[in-house]
């Protein structure tokens, strides 16, 4: 293998690690509400096709802003990631993800609804830097269950409980994790 090759594969690692950590900061973003991070992981005039919300991503970060201040807890996993290098400034990329988010109904209590799908990406890279200048999503399926526990102030329901003052999730900047990663 000559010295070329070596640096070529380098740089191409560096850049797979760049787009799949832009994934992984845009579910940070949205599980925590954290508002610069999500500006960050999108170009200025990236669009965004998402479920309830078509257009620029700018749009799509107001509207996740209000229906994310109704529900108080959600968790964005990531499954298989799948990135195709078109050139050394562009990208496809293909993440599949499971939604969690606790609804709170005051007519019918709250429930769960889980999303399952796949993030469809177009990033580019700018100055050294990945970004998504295209995203759509798809839905493979999705899941509505009643909520067994409730922690916090509310009896639980199930089988499972927090213990009195144990530390629940927030969003930026309450977040536990604000403090270990400033």
């Amino acid at each position: 293998m000559t010295k070329y090759s070596v640096v070529a594969i380098t740089a191409q690692l560096a850049d797979r690690e760049a787009i799949r950590h832009c994934v992984l900061r845009y579910c940070r973003g949205l599980d925590r509400f954290d508002e610069a991070m999500l500006r960050e992981v999108y170009w200025p005039e990236a669009t965004d096709d998402h479920i309830a919300y078509s257009g620029p991503a700018e749009g799509f970060i107001e509207v996740a802003r209000e229906m994310l201040s109704a529900i108080p807890r959600t968790q964005h996993l990531l499954g298989n990631i799948l990135i195709e290098m078109r050139d050394d400034t562009s990208a496809d990329c293909e993440s599949y993800f499971q939604a969690y988010h606790l609804i709170e109904d005051e007519n019918s209590g709250s429930y769960d609804l889980v999303v399952a799908g796949r993030y469809v990406d177009r990033f580019e890279k700018r100055n050294d830097e990945w970004r998504i200048a295209q995203r759509s999503i798809v839905v493979d399926w999705f899941r509505q269950y009643p909520d067994t526990c409730q922690f916090g102030d509310k009896k639980p329901l199930g089988i499972a409980s927090a213990r009195p003052g144990h530390e629940l999730a927030a969003r930026k900047p309450h977040d536990r994790s604000y403090t270990l990663m400033a």
